[in-house]
């Protein structure tokens, strides 16, 4: 790294803050006044707000727009450069344009890593505030329909089924267990009602009956009142609405293998989002390279026309995640490929620019 790379490194790192914190009070003034009359209604101080809130809601917002932040900031000082020759002097003097761009590999580099950990763990913390403070004092969470015939897998060789379950009280009733171990059923339990009780952390059953098969034996029990300890709370039969928001990649991996072992359907929502947290710093990488070839050139219009490119590309970035998403979603797209779609699609752009930029 010589002195011009570090030049060119404090303006990439020095232009990404002030426009990143330009967009955070931009978006934090523009959400008051979205829930400013909900913020009087409950009577809710300013430091109350900011401590339960919006140290959430800024790292959301943050990390949402983060790499195309990054790329606008990279043509905006790098377009300053070529207008003022700074380039075409760097260029003259014998460096190559591949030796050029790398302060911007740096650049891009620390900002990916910085996104790839904040996705993973910082983020979905903030997430979890910022969920919580809404569904209590923006929008109250509406009442849970009742479930029925809701069929679970515990683990490997567990099977529960609720006939009736409703979330809003933990109750319910025609409750079964059963275990099978290769084609035969070897445990089985009915219940009438069924509890949840909070401070015991288990199961509550009224009325139970238990069948034990071994081979050609049979065991039968009944009992009036028991209790039942397995791997189930009450909110996991509860469809939270951006749950895989709230929860931190080793959280969400250790949700992806429980919901696989229970048979599970519509997780792709969940992988997507898994997979998208890498690459989404992939994208940091491929859109910071972008940026530097197509504002590298001195021309006539100079930033705006470089900015208005910019922003074009983003927001065709922007279409490509969201297609790629929906397909994934609902129509069965592999999620790992839906969240890889747009960067691969840009990172053959950026070869095919960089290829025929001038050297």
């Amino acid at each position: 790294m010589k002195k011009i790379d570090w030049y060119i490194l404090r303006k990439f790192i020095g232009t990404f803050i002030y426009s990143l914190m330009i967009l955070l009070v931009i978006s934090v003034v523009i959400d008051i006044t979205e829930k400013v009359d909900d913020f009087m209604n409950h009577n809710l101080s300013l430091g109350f707000v900011f401590m339960n809130y919006y140290i959430g809601f800024i790292p959301h917002i943050a990390a949402l727009l983060f790499p195309l932040f990054i790329f606008i900031s990279v043509i905006f000082f790098t377009s300053k450069m070529a207008y003022r020759t700074e380039i075409i002097a760097i260029l003259s003097s014998g460096v190559s344009f591949r030796r050029f761009l790398r302060p911007y590999w740096v650049g891009a580099f620390l900002f990916a890593s910085i996104l790839w950990a904040a996705n993973r763990w910082v983020v979905p913390n903030a997430n979890r505030i910022r969920t919580s403070f809404e569904n209590k004092y923006v929008s109250a969470p509406k009442e849970q329909l009742a479930l029925r015939n809701k069929t679970l897998r515990v683990d490997s060789t567990t099977y529960i089924t609720f006939g009736y379950y409703d979330p809003n009280y933990k109750n319910g009733s025609d409750f079964t267990m059963k275990r099978i171990k290769g084609q035969q059923v070897v445990y089985n339990m009915r219940a009438e009602r069924v509890s949840w009780d909070s401070v015991g952390r288990k199961w509550k059953l009224e009325f139970a009956s238990e069948r034990t098969v071994n081979g050609l034996k049979e065991t039968l029990s009944t009992h009036q009142d028991t209790s039942l300890k397995i791997p189930l709370h009450p909110a996991e039969l509860i469809e939270e609405k951006n749950k895989q928001e709230t929860m931190t990649t080793p959280d969400l991996t250790a949700f992806l293998e429980r919901e696989e072992l229970r048979g599970a359907e519509g997780l792709n929502v969940y992988y997507v989002e898994k997979y998208r947290r890498t690459s989404a710093a992939v994208a940091v990488i491929i859109l910071v390279l972008i940026g530097a070839i197509i504002s590298s050139k001195k021309v006539r219009g100079g930033s705006g026309l470089h900015l208005a490119l910019g922003i074009v590309i983003s927001a065709v970035y922007i279409l490509f995640m969201q297609f790629s998403t929906v397909f994934a979603t609902k129509a069965n797209l592999d999620p790992l490929l839906a969240a890889w779609i747009p960067n691969f699609v840009f990172a053959g752009l950026a070869f095919y620019l960089y290829f025929r930029a001038p050297k």
